[in-house]
């Protein structure tokens, strides 16, 4: 069983940013893809960004150029930089590992673990 554990959520204006962190359990990062998912109120929960073993990585459209994930494999860690934060990203942020992610953000039926998410608010 792999825990996920998030960190970094918070509150900010609209323009901030925020750095979202998740530590692995155990070393996963070469067996799997990593992903960050959000769900807002009333919304389903979405891809945000993804990054696979060999370090492609895929975005929504509605955060490129504003996200930014990476991982660092020393610390079984991967990180999601929002920047240029906007009040409709605000959402609960979950980090996700799926087995295969094929160059495009994963579907939530393909994900093998979850962490417990981490709220990030924007105010306007």
């Amino acid at each position: 069983q792999v825990l996920l554990a998030e960190s970094g959520g918070g509150s900010v204006q609209s323009g901030g940013s925020l750095r979202l962190s998740c530590v692995a359990s155990e070393y996963i990062y070469g067996a799997y893809c990593m992903a960050w998912f959000r769900q807002g109120a009333g919304a389903e929960r979405e891809g945000v960004a993804s990054i696979e073993a060999d370090l492609r990585t895929s975005y929504a459209d509605s955060v490129k150029g504003r996200f930014t994930i990476s991982q660092d494999n020393a610390k079984n860690t991967v990180f999601l930089q929002m920047n240029n934060l906007k009040p409709e990203d605000s959402a609960m942020y979950y980090c996700a590992a799926a087995p295969v992610c094929g160059s495009e953000l994963p579907p939530t039926i393909a994900v093998g673990y979850w962490g417990q998410g981490v709220q990030v608010s924007v105010s306007s």
